[in-house]
């Protein structure tokens, strides 16, 4: 039986066209020292590169 890693479950997410988002690190804490610029582009999901994305792909067989 194939299983969902979890682990991936909650960090990714499927897009319609079949690829990979992820969220923008270091967002959590720290926002007054970070710029208006780094923080409106760390709002924005980012898609995970091509490379990256094969074997996270494996660890969700069913999608999400």
């Amino acid at each position: 039986m194939q299983k969902t890693r979890k682990s991936v479950a909650k960090r990714f997410k499927l897009t319609a066209t079949g690829k990979l988002v992820r969220r923008t690190p270091g967002f959590r804490h720290l926002l007054g020292a970070k710029s208006t610029k780094a923080k409106r582009r760390a709002s924005r999901d980012k898609l995970v590169a091509p490379g990256h994305a094969a074997p996270l792909l494996r660890c969700l067989p069913f999608g999400l």
